[in-house]
């Protein structure tokens, strides 16, 4: 198909499928002649996968191409993609407060990392926003929400067993990978949506 199909059959507008390739996030089409290049149904699903990242996933361009370099790696795993994924969604904000305050976080948040059962490696990038958010807490002396963080590891952990449990029925290492991808990048815009309509739901009946 020409482009002009393409951003037909995606929504997607010809200068920004462009601008996509341009940025090495969409394949190259294969060029039948000096002014035309013919694009395929491989295409149509990688303009799929870029817009749920970049649209509903909130993702940057950087961290997209990052993410589908890891997709497109003849080398890729699903752990593989899982930690470039985790790393595309977390956002790190500057470090704040004295040293004390973060070696006392980081002590409770490998605390709460070992009463869960969990193995993670220190370099998690959820780890470290995790000491960022108990750091900001005291901060703003609301020590009394960190009691809720062992609620929502419980919530976490759960989450996370169930979604690999789902990709583990994906019948190839391609199909796991895409999962594993859209789980948690998109798992994350779900999960913050779910949220917001249960806490309106709570709110609303606790107000009644």
């Amino acid at each position: 198909m020409r482009i002009g199909e393409l951003a037909r059959r995606t929504g997607v507008p010809v200068p920004t499928i462009k601008y996509y390739s341009r940025e090495g996030l969409l394949p190259a089409g294969e060029r039948t002649s000096p002014n035309q290049v013919a694009y395929d149904d491989t295409h149509v699903r990688r303009l799929k996968l870029i817009r749920a990242m970049l649209e509903v996933g909130g993702l940057s361009i950087a961290a997209a191409r990052e993410v589908l370099a890891e997709v497109d790696s003849p080398h890729r795993t699903v752990h593989g993609a899982l930690g470039v994924a985790q790393s595309a969604v977390t956002r790190s904000a500057p470090e704040h407060g004295d040293r004390a305050d973060w070696e006392r976080a980081e002590a409770e948040v490998a605390d709460l990392v070992a009463r869960h059962g969990w193995s993670a490696k220190p370099e998690n990038p959820g780890r470290r926003s995790l000491v960022q958010i108990v750091v900001t807490y005291r901060d703003l002396d609301r020590g009394d929400l960190l009691v809720l963080l062992d609620k929502y590891a419980t919530a976490a952990g759960e989450l996370a067993a169930a979604e690999l449990a789902t990709l583990a029925d994906a019948p190839s290492t391609d199909g796991k990978v895409e999962g594993v991808v859209l789980g948690t990048v998109l798992g994350d815009a779900a999960m913050s949506a779910l949220r917001r309509i249960a806490q309106e739901d709570v709110s609303s009946r606790h107000s009644a």
